[in-house]
């Protein structure tokens, strides 16, 4: 008879592990498939602002200083040794006081060297107009004579030809009486142009020594001032900025030894990044944040010249100035360059550039996640940049560094 046969328990056993296996597999790919939970970002370290339209001021900032309008650098008209020191920096000055003293030997040799040709000089001077006019005067004498030589000899002319009438001269005694009267005629003007020559010489050489004297003179007056030049004065009002130099020290010519700076009268000079000083023009409005205060200008002069990335501004101060403003004090300028109208602007984001396309986080409706969207950056100012493309109004974006994020393309903000 037949026996009924149970099945292995084997194949029950295999047949519970395939279906495990499926069901791995299954959920492995479903697993796959889910997208990797968004890093979270605590609120309190982002920066968020508001997506706006309207106007918006473009301006540019920079560092800067205080500096006098008006300058006198007070340098050395020669070389020579500073003897004593009157005046320090700081204290208050007028345009006689004394600030120094140099001294120099050779300087007050050339001086009394120049002293001695001039009166040497002077001295010919007058030698030769002497001489000159002795001569003058004894060719006068000469005229003088020989027209009173001419007068008598014509009177003894006139006398024989009287008497050559009555027959009582002979031709030849006639004769020589009008030849004696023409000679000395002829000497008269002879004599006046010799008299005339010489007055005419008499002028020139004297003009001439003249002109010596006066070269000379002020040759004199040039090594004088430069005797005196040696006692430095600082000649302006004002308040005595620099002047580090101390008894023995010796100083070249040109040598800049004091700056007196005239007080109450001081531009700002800002220090502009080259990239943005090329919207910089002359006349535009200014702001100056001393730290005690604000002072409002307008640009009077920009440097043709970058230096170390930077171009210089010079920025006119306009009504009175803060207590505490003095030179050299350190200040940060704002200027307006342009106000633009009906237009997306946002705080600049810390990573975003002008005219470029950057990836900024924006926020979603309830402000509980943040995803990425590209945005077309426009125009920029110092603490906001126009948004020409992939922003609307009234959108939240996060503004601060999320570089730390860049391979997110969202985030959970807690």
């Amino acid at each position: 008879m037949d026996i009924p046969r149970e099945p292995p328990k084997k194949r029950k056993r295999y047949i519970l592990i395939g279906v495990a296996l499926v069901a791995v597999v299954v959920i492995t790919m479903a697993l796959g498939r889910l997208e990797a939970a968004p890093p979270t970002v605590e609120r309190g370290t982002l920066w968020i602002d508001t997506v706006r339209k309207g106007e918006m001021v473009r301006q540019v900032r920079g560092p800067g200083t205080l500096v006098p309008e008006q300058i006198r650098w007070v340098s050395a008209v020669t070389a020579g040794r500073v003897e004593q020191v009157h005046i320090r920096p700081g204290a208050t000055v007028a345009a006689n006081s004394l600030l120094l003293e140099l001294s120099n030997p050779d300087v007050q040799l050339e001086a009394l060297g120049a002293e001695q040709q001039l009166s040497a000089a002077e001295a010919t001077l007058v030698t030769l107009k002497t001489t000159l006019e002795t001569q003058r005067l004894n060719q006068e004498g000469v005229v003088a004579t020989t027209e009173q030589q001419y007068l008598e000899a014509n009177r003894n002319a006139a006398v024989a030809e009287s008497l050559d009438k009555k027959r009582l001269l002979s031709p030849n005694e006639v004769a020589s009486a009008r030849d004696k009267a023409k000679e000395l005629n002829d000497r008269i003007g002879i004599e006046k142009k010799r008299l005339a020559v010489m007055t005419e010489s008499l002028d020139k050489q004297l003009a001439l020594q003249q002109a010596q004297v006066e070269k000379l003179r002020d040759i004199a007056h040039f090594q004088e001032a430069r005797v005196q030049s040696m006692k430095v004065l600082a000649g302006a009002d004002g308040v005595l900025q620099e002047e580090n130099l101390e008894p023995g020290q010796w100083v070249q010519a040109g040598t800049i030894l004091a700056k007196v700076a005239q007080p109450g009268r001081l531009k700002a000079v800002l220090r502009i990044p080259e990239t943005q000083a090329k919207d910089v023009q002359i006349g535009q409005p200014t702001s100056i944040d001393t730290r005690n205060g604000l002072i409002s200008g307008h640009v009077m002069r920009i440097e043709p010249n970058a230096q170390n990335g930077t171009v210089g501004v010079d920025v006119s101060l306009e009504g009175e100035l803060p207590k505490g403003a003095r030179p050299d004090l350190s200040v940060d300028g704002t200027i307006e360059i342009e106000r633009l109208k009906d237009v997306l602007y946002v705080g600049r984001p810390a990573y975003g550039q002008a005219e470029s396309t950057v990836g900024i986080f924006r926020l979603t409706n309830d402000g509980k996640e943040a995803s990425r969207v590209n945005v077309k950056l426009g125009r920029s100012s110092v603490n906001t940049i126009e948004v020409v493309q992939g922003l609307s109004p009234g959108d939240k974006v996060i503004v601060s560094d999320m570089s730390a994020w860049d391979s997110h393309d969202k985030v959970r903000i807690r």
